[in-house]
């Protein structure tokens, strides 16, 4: 009984040729590189790896038997620990690795180094973790097998430490995965899916605005423990999406010790022409951890101020800076509460204001709006240990995100051919909240016919919008520099939707052989706003080809259903329309009131996925893999125009678009001592419906809606090229290089009334090409005495060949300047400095 106390105390949980022809010689150069590092390696230069998993409680150390042990390597290994709870791993190539020891509710994670023809050892300390037992995480942002058959990468906090990432945000660094892209319009996509249609997780709890459907949370990185992107995830807890998810863990609070750190709290300079004005940045972090009471209650604070002004570069030098102020503040309690019981609480407060939101080189600061955001998230989770492998979680969360969209300057909106003038022509008012309450219950495992896994979960959530948006005349000035159209608003716009939900879910992870996993599963969805219910099967399966484990193959297939955000069906009370046809004299010839209108009752878009992956262990830690991947996505949301005759129109919203996405994906990780290198080649295509709601009525609405069409959509990069590793040199430097490129995002052609001009989305810019790299080392800082601070230095530097990476281009037949290409992303360099305490 003593020992069972001990041991659960710690419970938790291009197209072009060009394009291709760099492809070709950045794949043969990592080819020849790693070969050339593989020569030699034979199984004499093997190691070994010997451990003990324990729990520490007041009467000393207790080895716990019957734990699994996972290596993550360039395949994952995995064994069990003994009745004296001691594993080992043999025939294991030099490197460094991650370790997890894990029993449900229960897990513990080390590095440890294995050296030429020697054997590692150490012990592993199991601790309570929030991480949700259902995610895998793999030892780096890395195309690295997992012991899942979806598609899926992982960005660990040493990633986060290391990796180039230009504004310290753990969502900026996720571009590093493949098949994750950062849109032409700033945003991330995954996996061919528009930013609005993938989830949002952090520790399990749902993150996303309930207005937008986009994710509306920003934790300080410093927490973040690791960021995990799951395509086609057949595990049927995860839903409410047509795309991929992305899950954001936190660390676990410091049960023994305080701690703390420092970060950024340098700012940079703001520099035009050569000369310094002000403040570029200032984004100071602090963050601690430690126990409020020993081995009962850990404490975590992190604080993060950032104000930071982004440069349109083609703008001149003190008219082109969009400016952030924003502060995050993340506070986390774990709790030990029995011997079978955890808890975790934490609150998250993410106010910010940008001020001139949407700007370009064809829309000066004047023209843009000001955004203004307000919330805060509550979360919370219980842990029950029901038996010695059986785990029951409750979890709730509640979140509010609040909106306000001004413009930041007045007088009559235009739309001129090479710029805009007057003050934005739309404001919004949005005032959202959401409320979840989930119950997962994981069964001991059964032994039938192989071994069952069972999970199963219920989860009922309940959300809420109010808005008011109002609309301002537009006024369109054709190339004789004359009014040539006139659009007009009428109508209140205020609107109140809300949405209750209900799900439940049960899954199967059927263990059939040692060499067959099977992944079974069936949920539940229903909504008050589509009125409808859902069933969503999926099957996924690992198949060992050899007895070795060396070669696996990897697939299933999926059915999912998106969630409805609430400002779709808030759409028919928008202000309508009317469009005004004007002479050079600017007389109007005609007229067309367009009214809002939602075409038959809504329904949930549906996407069908599959995927299959072929990968290969060779000898001194080189993993080849090749997969294939496609979604079919129905019933999607489109908006278009419709004449109707007699000067009358509708602008209607309807279910009738549909997507495709396919993504061929070769790639490869060499990891050798505390080095790896990733590589992969994406061919993708992500073709569809064109006209997306939140294009026209998001957070920088359009004034003209043109008919729908089908086309690439904005985001497609059909061929790319990824290449991240990290080096550790003498010194203690490490290097951490980013290479990304990828074919150039397409566009289409307007005239000056700006309406398409043939096929949208055929023309493309210029191929994308950027190579990022950051060198940091630890330091040492005498503090007085025999005191010294532990700190860390390094230099980031971003698109360091300063490749021509425009952002803009005029796409206006009329202008002189058409096909002229604008903003370009110039070479950026940022000092990094972490002082801990």
């Amino acid at each position: 009984m003593i020992l069972d106390a001990i041991k659960l105390r710690r419970l938790s949980r291009a197209g072009c040729a060009g394009v291709r022809a760099k492809l070709l010689f950045a794949s043969l150069s990592v080819f020849l590189f790693t070969t050339h590092l593989l020569a030699g390696q034979t199984l004499d230069t093997m190691g070994q790896i010997q451990g003990t998993v324990f729990v520490q409680g007041s009467q000393g150390q207790s080895c716990i038997p019957n734990a699994k042990v996972i290596l993550q390597a360039s395949v994952v290994l995995e064994t069990k620990t003994d009745e004296t709870g001691k594993f080992e791993f043999r025939g294991v190539p030099p490197g460094t690795y991650i370790i997890e020891a894990e029993t449900p509710g229960f897990l513990a994670t080390q590095e440890v180094t294995v050296e030429v023809a020697k054997v590692a050892r150490f012990s592993l300390e199991l601790k309570p973790t929030t991480v949700h037992d259902s995610v895998t995480v793999t030892a780096a942002a890395a195309d690295s097998a997992t012991t899942s058959p979806s598609p899926s990468g992982t960005v660990t906090a040493s990633t986060l430490q290391n990796a180039p990432n230009i504004d310290d945000r753990a969502e900026s660094i996720l571009p590093t995965l493949p098949g994750v892209v950062r849109g032409p319009d700033g945003r991330i996509n995954m996996k061919g899916a528009r930013n609005t249609q993938s989830g949002a997780l952090v520790n399990s709890a749902n993150a996303t605005d309930p207005a937008t459907g986009t994710p509306g949370i920003d934790v300080p990185v410093d927490v973040v423990a690791s960021v995990h992107v799951i395509s086609n995830p057949y595990d049927p807890q995860y839903g409410k999406l047509t795309g991929a998810v992305s899950t954001l863990d936190t660390k676990t609070g410091d049960f023994e010790k305080w701690h703390c750190s420092i970060h950024n709290f340098i700012p940079r300079a703001r520099v035009r022409d050569d000369t310094v004005f002000g403040i570029g940045a200032a984004t100071p972090r602090a963050t601690c951890t430690g126990p409020l009471w020993r081995d009962r209650i850990a404490f975590t604070q992190s604080l993060e101020y950032r104000f930071v002004r982004t440069p349109v570069n083609s703008l001149p030098p003190f008219q082109r800076d969009t400016a952030l102020d924003s502060f995050n503040s993340y506070t986390q309690l774990d709790f030990n509460l029995t011997p079978k019981q955890t808890a975790t609480v934490s609150a998250a407060v993410y106010p910010q204001k940008l001020q001139y939101l949407g700007l370009n080189t064809f829309t000066p600061q004047p023209s843009t709006s000001d955004y203004h955001q307000r919330g805060y998230q509550l979360d919370g989770q219980h842990r029950y240990l029901t038996g010695n492998e059986s785990l029951l979680t409750s979890q709730f969360s509640f979140k509010t995100f609040d909106v306000d969209i001004t413009p930041a300057g007045s007088g009559p909106y235009q739309l001129l051919l090479e710029t805009t003038e007057g003050g934005f022509f739309n404001s919004q008012t949005r005032r959202a909240s959401r409320f979840d309450w989930e119950e997962m219950y994981q069964f001991a495992p059964k032994h039938f016919l192989g071994t069952h896994e069972w999970h199963v979960g219920l989860e009922y959530a309940h959300s809420s919008y109010s808005g008011l948006q109002s609309f301002a005349p537009v006024e369109i000035q054709g190339s004789n520099g004359a009014p040539i159209e006139r659009i007009t608003f009428t109508g209140g716009g205020e609107a109140y939707v809300s949405q209750q939900e209900v799900t439940w879910f049960a899954a199967d992870r059927w263990t059939v052989s040692p060499r067959l996993l099977l992944d079974v599963g069936l949920r539940f969805d229903s909504d008050t706003v589509t009125s409808s219910a859902h069933a969503a099967p999926r099957l996924g399966f690992q198949l060992a080809l050899t007895s070795s484990g060396r070669t696996m193959l990897r697939g299933g297939i999926g059915e999912f259903y998106d969630r409805v955000p609430l400002m779709i069906p808030a759409f028919q009370w928008l202000p309508d329309r009317t469009v005004l046809a004007l002479n050079p004299a600017g007389q109007v010839t005609s007229a067309t009131a367009y009214s809002n209108q939602i075409i038959g009752n809504l329904r949930n878009p549906r996407s069908t996925a599959w995927n299959l992956a072929l990968s290969q262990k060779l000898s001194g830690g080189l993993l080849l893999q090749v997969g294939y991947e496609q979604r079919t996505t129905a019933e999607d949301f489109v908006l278009s125009t419709f004449d109707m005759g007699a000067s009358t129109g509708r602008i209607t919203l309807s279910n009738s678009g549909s997507q495709a996405y396919k993504e061929l994906q070769v790639s490869g990780r060499y990891q050798f001592h505390k080095h790896f290198i990733n590589a992969s080649y994406v061919r993708s295509r992500a073709y569809g419906d064109l006209n997306d709601f939140f294009q026209f009525f998001g957070n920088v609405a359009k004034p003209v809606i043109q008919p729908n069409e089908q086309g690439r959509l904005s985001f497609d990069a059909p061929n790319r090229f990824l290449f991240s590793g990290e080096v550790h040199v003498p010194w203690k430097l490490t290097f951490a290089p980013v290479f990304d490129l990828h074919t150039g995002f397409p566009y289409s052609v307007q005239n000056e009334f700006r309406e398409y001009i043939g096929p949208r989305n055929t023309r493309r810019f210029p191929e994308f090409s950027s190579f990022d790299l950051q060198v940091s080392r630890p330091v040492s800082i005498p503090a007085g005495g025999d005191r010294r601070l532990k700190a860390r230095i390094g230099l980031a530097v971003f698109n360091a060949f300063n490749h021509f990476n425009p952002r803009d281009v005029q796409t206006i037949e009329e202008s002189p300047r058409f096909g002229g290409l604008f903003n370009n992303a110039w070479r950026e360099y940022r000092g990094k400095f972490v002082l801990e305490l």
